[in-house]
């Protein structure tokens, strides 16, 4: 019950989508999947930060760039101070580190919390130290735009408005004292919005905060922490809006010149084929042009248009010669029967009884051909609409014995020759069957007293069959119209001039062939069929 609902839910959404989908041209579709294909780069360098994180790690890794800077002068600067403690002489190495920052995973901890009062005095080496390096921070943070404020191994702040007072409860600054980098993101508290699409950025309202040990011999004896707003989005583009409006231009301008590309090399062609298609159904062949920018895709359409057209203008022709034929040969035996009834009518009474039963004798045997037609004209459509199975299997050597059996009298000899394993083809029994009997029934028709057949191989899929009679064989003018359907030259016998045509639909059913070969007498049929897998 619930399955049906669903299936009932989704049916009627596809309706209402089908009611408002818009029907568009091809080529409105092509560039618009292009543009689309083009923007998402931007999208995702804009709504999922990838430009803003990438602005962001690039002022952290100024501020690290900074600091190591300022806190390897610091130490160099301690080294030779008189009055500094003594410590061990060991050569100071200073390493830099990859950014850590992420906009998408880091933590956003609220602002910088107001330095707190305590009784605890500065180092007075660090101080010392901070009044020499003041210049040096100065004119880093007119250059920079950074905050560089300097503390002691307690974290007491030595510099700043809230000198003297405490941060060591931070948790960058326990870090930093404990001997390691540490950068965090903190809430800007004094940010106020200057541009509309602020909105759009994280990274607006937010301030780095980067602390590093100032390290002599292995032993902090300060930390430097720098804190810095990192470029808001909006303004990163704005800077590099150069550009971007270059790289915006060069890709509109390439999805126009790929759109165009795409146009000619499958729209035009499509809209092309189409005119040729409605052109076909109205009655008129027009064969479309082929594009000069060739796809395999629209060039192996174009032949198949071609193949299809092809095969229609054959099948109309074939409709307007066979209706042409039908009414031939109907219209002889019914005139017959027509006259035959308008004589009998008129003059039955005053008719001797033999003139009588000679026009009675007429109109059955016009009777009996339009019966005769009518059933191989049932034949023929059988055939021409069959389409042979795919597990189709006849042996062939007790088929052809069968037949030799059936049709050979003292006055017409069939003699078979065939190997002694042939393997099966692909045809039904009845159909290689009517197709043999067809052909062995011409050749005694046209006079012939001996038919040899012969097996052989004829490829490495397919097997020939070959029927040579000595009759009087086939005219060279009437070799080309043989397989016609209604061509006979044996009218007044009683052939309908079908059996061949319906042999050769047969054989077509099966992806087999019917052959008509050149002989010194009578005639050479040979049929190719394709060998059972």
């Amino acid at each position: 019950m619930q399955r049906s609902r669903a299936i009932g839910m989704i049916a009627a959404i596809k309706a209402r989508i089908a009611r408002h989908w818009p029907i568009l041209r091809l080529r409105t579709i092509l560039l618009g999947t292009l543009l689309f294909v083009a923007a998402l780069p931007g999208f995702s360098a804009i709504f999922l930060r990838i430009y803003e994180n990438a602005l962001v790690r690039r002022t952290e890794a100024e501020l690290v760039a900074q600091g190591a800077a300022l806190a390897a002068s610091a130490a160099v600067v301690w080294q030779g101070m008189p009055d500094r403690p003594v410590l061990s002489s060991k050569p100071v190495r200073y390493h830099d580190r990859m950014t850590e920052i992420d906009l998408r995973a880091s933590p956003v901890l609220p602002p910088r919390p107001p330095a707190t009062v305590t009784e605890v005095q500065p180092d007075r080496a660090a101080l010392a130290l901070t009044r020499r390096m003041m210049p040096a921070f100065q004119e880093t943070k007119l250059t920079t735009l950074s905050s560089i404020l300097v503390l002691d191994r307690n974290g007491l702040l030595l510099n700043g408005a809230e000198r003297g007072r405490s941060l060591a409860t931070l948790p960058e600054i326990q870090a930093a004292l404990g001997g390691r980098t540490m950068t965090v993101l903190r809430e800007n508290a004094g940010h106020v919005p200057q541009y509309p699409a602020e909105w759009l950025s994280r990274a607006a309202s937010i301030r780095l905060h980067h602390a590093r040990p100032i390290t002599v011999d292995g032993q902090v004896v300060g930390v430097l922490l720098l804190s810095r707003s990192p470029r808001a989005l909006s303004l990163g583009l704005y800077e590099d809006r150069g550009k971007i409006g270059i790289g915006v231009a060069i890709i509109f301008l390439l999805l126009l010149l790929l759109s165009a590309v795409l146009s000619r090399a499958i729209v035009r062609p499509i809209e092309a084929l189409s005119r040729a298609t409605r052109d076909l159904a109205s009655g008129r062949r027009v064969a479309p042009r082929e594009p000069s920018l060739q796809v395999v895709e629209i060039r192996a359409l174009y032949r198949d248009f071609d193949q299809m057209a092809q095969s229609i203008e054959k099948r109309s022709r074939y409709l307007r010669d066979f209706a042409s034929s039908v009414s031939h040969e109907f219209k002889t035996p019914l005139a017959g029967i027509s006259g035959a009834i308008e004589l009998l009518q008129d003059h039955g009474a005053d008719m001797q009884p033999g003139d009588r039963t000679r026009f009675l004798r007429n109109m059955a045997a016009d009777a009996e051909r339009l019966s005769r037609l009518v059933q191989r004209l049932m034949e023929l459509a059988r055939a021409d609409v069959l389409v042979g199975e795919a597990d189709a299997r006849t042996q062939v050597k007790p088929l052809l014995a069968t037949v030799a059996d059936a049709l050979g009298r003292e006055n017409f000899a069939i003699h078979v020759d065939t190997p002694d394993t042939l393997p099966a083809l692909a045809i039904d029994q009845p159909a290689l069957e009517a197709i043999v009997t067809t052909l062995a029934e011409n050749a005694r028709q046209a006079g012939a007293s001996c038919l040899d057949i012969a097996v052989v191989p004829a490829g490495e899929a397919t097997m020939s069959i070959d029927l040579v009679d000595d009759g009087c064989g086939v005219p060279d003018g009437d070799r080309e119209r043989i397989f016609h359907p209604f061509f006979t030259s044996k009218r007044e016998a009683g052939g309908t001039g079908l059996g061949l045509a319906i042999s050769r639909s047969l054989l077509d059913a099966y992806r087999g062939e019917l052959q008509l070969l050149p002989s010194i007498r009578g005639a050479h049929f040979r049929l190719i069929l394709p060998i059972a897998g």
